[in-house]
């Protein structure tokens, strides 16, 4: 195994737990400050994590192309934030997480197109998969 699959398990964990959670914690409250407040909350966390692991440097000394498509990423991170909230506040979260998870099959398309990936043909196959899984759950809804 490569050491990017046992962080990119976590990840899958983390966001398991990041759903229930959520969906917990939106009962009551609009879903775009429930989003704020989880943003405030993960900036401080990971402020304070940057600072005491020594990772700390001078933001402004990053070049002008990281700091766009950084910039960029945080603008898709939001949006995907107020609409993953929204979508658990009105819907299950056994059924909205794997819906979202559907952006699997889009880094997938958009490697291929931006980055010059080329999947293999077991990974192609696991795409279409996780394609079929997104079609049932939305099937009839």
């Amino acid at each position: 195994m490569h050491g990017w699959f046992y962080w990119a398990l976590l990840s899958a964990a983390f966001a398991a737990m990041t759903a229930i959670f959520a969906k917990i914690g939106l009962q009551g409250v609009d879903s775009d400050y429930a989003t704020l407040i989880r943003t405030f909350v993960i900036l401080l966390v990971l402020a304070g994590f940057v600072y005491f692991a020594g990772k700390w440097s001078d933001p402004f000394a990053l070049n002008r192309r990281t700091w766009l498509f950084l910039s960029l990423s945080a603008l898709a991170t939001g949006a995907s934030w107020v609409c993953y909230f929204r979508a658990l506040q009105l819907g299950e979260a056994s059924k909205v997480a794997p819906v979202d998870k559907f952006s699997v099959v889009l880094v997938a398309l958009f490697a291929v197109i931006f980055l010059s990936e080329r999947p293999s043909l077991r990974e192609w196959l696991g795409i279409m998969l996780v394609t079929a899984g997104v079609l049932v759950l939305s099937i009839g809804r």
